[in-house]
């Protein structure tokens, strides 16, 4: 018999463009707050945005306005420097 493939949904990394599966990509979410999170679960309601685990990505997101675009709202520079440290623990290569 032939087994039926599970779905795998896919996401597009604001950033870079790549489409991958949602599992291999970091979401930030727009709280109801107004501030930007990192959501490692995925399931933090809010309007949301993909990145790859990536420094280039990240900084490339932030940088150029790209999340504020994609998250609708403008980000201030407390929670700008809060997301820059969050890459920043993470080796040079991969963030996850």
């Amino acid at each position: 018999m032939h087994q039926k493939s599970k779905y795998i949904p896919q996401r597009t990394c604001i950033a870079c463009q790549q489409k991958t599966d949602k599992k291999d990509l970091i979401r930030l979410v727009r709280t109801d707050k107004g501030s930007i999170e990192v959501d490692m679960s995925a399931r933090k309601p809010g309007r949301g945005a993909y990145l790859c685990p990536k420094r280039r990505c990240w900084e490339m997101a932030l940088g150029r306005k790209r999340l504020e675009r994609a998250l609708r709202t403008n980000i201030d520079d407390a929670n700008r420097e809060t997301l820059l440290a969050y890459d920043k623990i993470f080796p040079e290569g991969d963030l996850t």
